[in-house]
């Protein structure tokens, strides 16, 4: 039998071999203040233990601050300019068609979780949608499920069956805090029964987008991950969390969403449907959102003059940048093929839609609270260890810096 490399090389970048079981956690719409108020408010102990500077950091995810071109971002450890992920949703110039960018085929960069299963390390991950899961577990020889088709899982597809059985658990539903503590609950199982050397856990941001930093909804979500986290812990497991955004109000002092309809405008100023918005927020799972967010491309017709475009929305005060395509990718480290003319990103409390008659608002039943932006971009990133000096002292920290400072930069 070979012996077990030292480390390994993935997307330029190397990785220590695990000593002992690392788990990675993507808590999904995560910002900061999250942590910080549900330690303060006595609910999460064990994170509250955590939440100093040699255990606790703070870094900047990918913009746009969506879920897939993060976690994505995370698990190969280099930005959507390299692994291609540029959102949930995008528009294909060689099709003509605007599709969910959930298919593994877009996905062009691998994974330091499929490369450490390549050298036989034992790896598992489960995320809470379905929608991530192909990606995640692109050429990964090792467990790949989500929450939220966890009924569904077999050997054969996903590396594991008979999953309620192990987690004690019912399936739950796709729009409920039981969907993250499906996640936590299956990853502790999974420690508990196998040999693990690496996992990813990944959640939904399903509460976030309800409840602010330090209210009782909020509050209750961390009590119930910081019990799991304890466990890992306890279970030996070097444990690294971050997020992939924050999140934050987006709506008017009547609580209604604030919200700039991109398409509307470009109607205006150029005809009916000569420009095309896309919006890379938009996925299977709008009901808490609508699909709002803070950031769109713009692909504009060959007549239209860029810049004059790109000033007129400049203009506007609830916009907060507006790029060209060339100058937005440079920027924000984005694959041009997948991006427009223009690329938008609105203020903090307000979000991006294409025209009002597109996007169905009645199921919120709370105020707007969304992300994409440059507001949602600071995560936190803490460690059930000391995190070596060096580290706090990078010019710069990403939150795909993660695996990279679990596997070689704790004390």
């Amino acid at each position: 039998m070979s012996e077990t490399p030292v480390s390994i090389e993935v997307n330029g970048r190397s990785y220590n071999w695990m000593h002992r079981p690392v788990v990675v956690v993507c808590v999904d719409g995560c910002a900061y203040e999250y942590l910080e108020m549900a330690a303060a408010a006595g609910v999460a102990p064990f994170i509250g233990k955590l939440l100093h500077p040699r255990t606790a950091l703070k870094g900047e995810c990918v913009v746009p601050s969506f879920t897939n071109p993060n976690n994505l971002s995370i698990v190969t450890g280099v930005p959507p300019a390299v692994h291609g992920i540029s959102g949930n949703y995008f528009f294909d110039r060689d099709s003509g068609t605007e599709v969910l960018m959930n298919d593994p085929k877009y996905l062009v960069a691998p994974t330091v979780l499929a490369g450490f299963a390549k050298q036989g390390a034992k790896v598992a991950v489960v995320t809470a949608k379905d929608k991530l899961r192909r990606l995640l577990g692109k050429d990964l020889a090792g467990v790949c499920f989500s929450a939220e088709k966890a009924d569904e899982a077999t050997l054969e597809e996903n590396g594991i069956d008979n999953l309620l059985e192990l987690v004690g658990k019912p399936v739950p539903s796709v729009y409920s805090a039981d969907l993250s503590e499906f996640v936590f609950a299956a990853g502790v199982r999974l420690l508990e029964t196998r040999d693990i050397d690496l996992m990813y856990l990944s959640t939904t941001d399903y509460v976030q987008h309800k409840c602010a930093p330090g209210t009782p909804g909020a509050n209750a979500f961390y009590q119930m991950m910081d019990g799991y986290l304890q466990r890992l812990d306890e279970l030996g497991a070097i444990v690294a969390i971050t997020a992939d955004h924050g999140m934050n109000a987006k709506h008017n002092e009547d609580g209604e969403p604030n919200v700039i309809y991109l398409q509307e405008r470009f109607d205006e100023w150029l005809g009916e449907s000569a420009a095309r918005v896309i919006l890379p927020i938009t996925d299977p799972y709008v009901v808490h959102h609508g699909a709002l967010g803070s950031f769109a491309t713009v692909y504009l017709p060959a007549s239209a003059d860029v810049d004059e475009m790109r000033q007129r929305l400049a203009a506007d005060p609830g916009i907060e940048l507006v790029l060209s395509g060339a100058e937005g990718c440079a920027r924000f480290e984005l694959p041009p093929a997948r991006m427009g003319d223009l690329i938008v990103i609105s203020k903090r409390d307000v979000v991006l839609g294409t025209r009002r008659i597109k996007h169905d608002l009645s199921g919120l039943d709370v105020p707007l609270r969304s992300h994409g932006g440059l507001a949602e971009q600071i995560v936190p990133l803490v460690f059930n260890q000391p995190v070596a000096p060096s580290v706090a002292q990078r010019a710069r920290l990403r939150n795909f810096d993660i695996i990279d400072i679990a596997l070689n930069h704790l004390q």
